[in-house]
């Protein structure tokens, strides 16, 4: 049954597009919505482009008829904007009085839902907004187009029970061929099904579907990095394969994402020569209360947020450890920088730019929309691998959740696609406190 939706401000924000994905619906625009667009379109950061995209498309739509009439749009729908009656704004309750953005878009939604035949629905990533239309009676739904299931959220891994002679035959001949069906560079454990205590780990190639065994690490790790569990063995594997363009990691703190994600960086542009330079990238979004303006450069500016990444670099080159030297003698990941290898600067700044030939790591992902993911992933060059790090378990952007951040959009969409592999690593690393604070709290 067609039904009528009254869209929220923050689902242009998130997605500029998403007035024309309701199909063959009709979609209400509270005119509430261009004053707070109009506000947000200055802002240099993602939600101002998005801002700025979303009234760029109305203004295309309005030349096709008048918005306040409605226009019909390519899915059969109908999209246009409604005023907000100021009779039915005092009709709320006292607890909701002022003409505040929410508000009048409860009214439009009210007035609307007591004069149309069609089911009403009030759709926006605000949880508040969508309490507080229920609460009046309205119909309320998050923006659901670009979620995913996160209970059955794709691990990368799996167990295959078969026999002795089929893991003596992957050890010895290098590949495997099983009469099943399995993800591109899925990462597997052969469990032999007379003796489960006999196993051999795999990963699915994702061209041949052939399953052949893990690369051979070097016995000093790679970058003095060497895995300490079954999922890091994996995450290596698929991290050193040139043949995967694009990896993700997923899992909670402590669990070596993005160490592991930067010595397989440094591995293959220092030591293999397989990418021109290692990029490293993460989003700067603060977590709980904002410091505000910091003063200085633009480097200075950036240490706080790119701080975690720097311990990683003391990680593996051993400058966190005590020395005769110094500091300014242990230089780390300054020297990398200076020759050309390393490169370590904000998201903020890679629209427009073409990536070619190198190692691209993008640390924190789970704060990113879907949109701005498609936006880094189309900045690879030829010869360019992206590796994308995070735990959807702690998202500090208030415009996506679980089920709707960047990642682990990414890692649904591409589950089935040779380009790409995915890990989700389970043991936390760094240390027993960090182990148990991850699993308790």
């Amino acid at each position: 049954m067609k039904k009528a939706f009254v869209i929220d401000t923050n689902l242009l924000l998130h997605d500029p597009n998403a007035m024309l994905r309701f199909e063959d619906n009709d979609v209400v625009l509270p005119i509430t919505i261009i004053e707070e667009l109009d506000r947000f379109k200055k802002q240099a950061d993602v939600i101002g482009r998005n801002a700025r995209q979303a009234s760029r498309t109305l203004d295309k739509l309005r030349q096709q008829g008048h918005l306040t009439e409605g226009i019909l749009l390519d899915s059969g729908g109908t999209l246009r904007v409604a005023l907000c009656d100021k009779k039915i704004l005092r009709e709320l309750p006292a607890e909701l009085e002022g003409d505040s953005a929410d508000n009048a878009i409860l009214a439009v939604a009210l007035e609307l839902k007591r004069h149309c035949q069609c089911p009403v629905v009030l759709v926006s990533k605000d949880i508040n907004l969508r309490i507080k239309a229920d609460a009046l009676g309205l119909a309320a739904e998050d923006y659901k187009t670009d979620k995913v299931n996160v209970e059955g959220l794709y691990t990368g891994t799996g167990e295959v029970m078969v026999a002795a002679k089929e893991i003596e035959q992957l050890l010895k001949e290098g590949s495997l061929i099983l009469n099943r069906e399995f993800f591109p560079n899925q990462a597997l454990t052969l469990i032999d099904s007379a003796n489960p205590s006999h196993t051999a780990l795999a990963v699915v190639d994702g061209a041949s579907q052939r399953i052949v065994p893990l690369l051979k690490l070097p016995q000093s790790g790679i970058s003095r990095i060497r895995p300490r569990n079954r999922e890091q063995k994996f995450a290596f594997d698929l991290l050193l394969r040139d043949s995967i363009p694009l990896v993700t990691l997923v899992g909670k703190a402590g669990t070596g994402k993005t160490l592991l994600a930067i010595a397989a960086g440094l591995h293959k542009v220092a030591d293999e020569k397989a990418y021109s330079r290692l990029l490293i990238s993460r989003p700067v979004v603060p977590m709980g209360r904002d410091i505000g303006y910091l003063p200085g450069e633009v480097k200075e500016k950036l240490t706080p947020w790119m701080q975690p990444l720097y311990d990683n670099f003391d990680l593996i080159f051993g400058t966190q450890e005590s020395s005769d030297k110094p500091r300014h003698w242990r230089r780390g990941h300054e020297e990398l920088i200076e020759f050309g290898l390393l490169e370590i600067e904000p998201l903020t700044y890679i629209r427009g730019r073409t990536l070619p030939k190198q190692f691209f790591v993008v640390d924190e992902a789970q704060n990113l929309t879907p949109h701005e993911v498609k936006t880094i992933l189309t900045r690879a060059g030829e010869g360019t691998k992206v590796v994308l790090t995070g735990d959807i378990d702690q998202i500090d952007n208030p415009y996506v959740d679980a089920a709707s951040n960047g990642l682990s959009y990414v890692v649904e969409k591409f589950k089935r696609d040779p380009l790409a592999g995915h890990i989700t690593l389970l043991k936390g690393e760094r240390s027993d406190l960090a182990e148990r604070a991850a699993s308790l709290l």
